[in-house]
Order: C-alpha cells, then structure tokens, then sequence
C-alpha cells in the first residue's frame, strides 16, 4: 500500500493502533497478575485483620492488630523464624556453593562434557514428589541404603534415626534442598563463567597470578552481580520452600525443620485458625520483601559504583 496516498485521518488511526498495540499485548498479563497474585494478597493481608470462623455462616470480625500482637508475642513464631533463617542461610551456602563448585569444573575442557552438562541439570528436572519418597526410602531406619554406609563408620552400633533426630532431620532437609536446586545456579554460573575474557587470565598467568589468585581477583568479581542475582532468588525458594520439607519430616521433629510456611500450613489446616495463619503469612511476605529488596539495593549501588 502507497502510504503517500492514505489519508491523514487513516494515517492517524494507524499511529493510534500501533500506540495501543504494547499495552494490548501486556493487559493479558495484567488481568493475570491482578486476578491471579495482588487480589489473594489484598485479600490474605484483609483476613489477617479479622477472626474468621468458617464453622459457622457469621462473616469475617474485624479485630484489628490483634493476630499480630499475639503473633509477636508467641515465643513459637520467633523460634519458627530462627528455624527458617537457619534453613535459608544452609540453602544459600550449600546450594550456590556446589553450582559454582560444578561450574568451574564444567568450565574446563574435558571428554564428554556436553553429556556430564546434560546429566548435572537431572536433579533440577525430576520432579519434587518422587524424589523425596525415594530419600524417605533411602533414609529409612529399616532397610534404607545410608544405614549400610552409616555402620562402617567406627562408633556406630545401631541404625541412625535419621529423620527422627531434630539436627540430622535438618541436615538431610537442608541436603535434599539444596541437591534439588543446585543445577539451576551451576547452570547460570556457568554462563556467566562463560561470559569472562580469557584475556584477563592469560595476562595474570604471564605476571604469575597462581589458580587461587585467578579465581580471586578475576573469576569472583567478574561474576559477583550474577552471584549475587542468585543469592536473592535462592533466599525467596528457600523462604517458601514446602513440598520437600512437608514429605520428609511434616516441620518435626519436636519443630525442629518447621520453617514459616509449615506454620502457616500447619496453622491453617491443622489447628483450623485461618486469621492467625493470615498474619503469619503476612509477616513472611515482609520479611522476603526486605531479604529481596535489601539485596537488589546493594545491587543497583554496585552497579552504579562500577558506572
């Protein structure tokens, strides 16, 4: 078509249809995050303001602050929170560690890497339901295979309780986790490891840089922001990390692994009070909102350092 010969008011609906065309693109998305994430999250940070009682046709009481002033003063909430830093911060160290760890081996060339890259990603690909009845399996006091391993060790007479002793419970939670999540952040690291010039270790070699001053002074800053990007994203998958924890050990023993999601579930649909598992639930969106939004702080000022 000849747009020398098109109208100026046709000229002008077209502009008009382009202008609109992103926003029309993006209002499916919208509506999806309006519908699907914000009205459950005005509604859940509502109901922590009121009693409901779903036993009975009465509406929902307004009660004010008065879940989260029980909240604070529930001993059970702060040893809760105490258990899901705890489990957070294993998560994050044990996790990132062995991606970067797998990551610089994967770095290097070496025969049937592309099949070793292929079968790492396994873990992160199979489904969290099975694996944690296989484990369950693996670590029952019975017949599971780490009892065989367990009995070599010098000292040990009788079948470790593995799930049943509130540090080991933790231990294999923090294990299981962190083995279910580490593909994904090997994954990123090595693109980022990939991302490096090489120029910069040939000339640290040629100066005599050793391999532990290469990775210190080349490797991590080189990588520092994607490190970083997947501390954050490590620390919101742990903080509302369920199936695993829910399958292995129900938040026990004794709530030795009972992170703030457990609570929340355990609260809601054990104990049955919907109000006060709504205020927990609010106070761990914040605590989440200030983990992401302190680190990506600290990431904008880096950025803004290095411009």
């Amino acid at each position: 078509m000849n747009l020398a010969k098109v109208s100026p008011q046709a000229q002008s609906r077209t502009r008009r249809r382009l202008h609109l065309l992103p926003y029309l693109l993006a209002l499916p998305i919208v509506v999806y995050e309006v519908v699907m994430l914000l009205y459950p999250i005005g509604q859940g940070i509502y109901g922590s303001f009121t009693q409901i009682e779903l036993a009975s046709n009465r509406p929902a009481k307004w009660i004010g602050l008065a879940n989260y002033q029980r909240m604070l003063a529930d001993p059970e909430f702060w040893m809760v929170i105490r258990t899901t830093l705890i489990f957070t911060v294993l998560v994050i160290v044990v996790a990132i560690g062995s991606g970067l760890l797998t990551a610089l081996l994967f770095n290097r060339p070496f025969r049937f890497r592309g099949i070793a890259r292929a079968s790492l990603m396994l873990p992160w690909a199979f489904p969290e339901v099975p694996v944690v009845m296989i484990f369950i399996w693996i670590l029952s006091p019975q017949f599971g295979v780490v009892n065989i391993l367990a009995r070599m060790i010098p000292g040990v007479t009788e079948n470790p309780q593995w799930l049943q002793v509130p540090t080991l419970a933790m231990g294999w939670v923090v294990l299981i986790a962190s083995w279910k999540a580490f593909p994904f952040y090997s994954l990123v690291i090595l693109a980022a490891l990939q991302s490096v010039p090489q120029e910069l270790y040939e000339a640290a070699k040629v100066d005599g840089a050793t391999s532990f001053q290469l990775f210190r002074h080349i490797t991590v800053p080189s990588i520092s922001t994607t490190l970083e990007l997947l501390v954050v994203l490590a620390s919101i998958f742990s903080f509302k990390q369920f199936t695993i924890i829910y399958l292995m050990t129900g938040g026990g023993p004794s709530g030795a692994t009972e992170t703030i999601v457990m609570r929340i579930f355990n609260t809601a649909f054990r104990f049955y009070d919907y109000s006060y598992a709504t205020a927990i639930g609010v106070a761990g969106f914040v605590v989440s909102l200030v983990v992401a939004f302190f680190f990506i702080t600290l990431q904008v000022r880096r950025s803004r350092e290095v411009a």
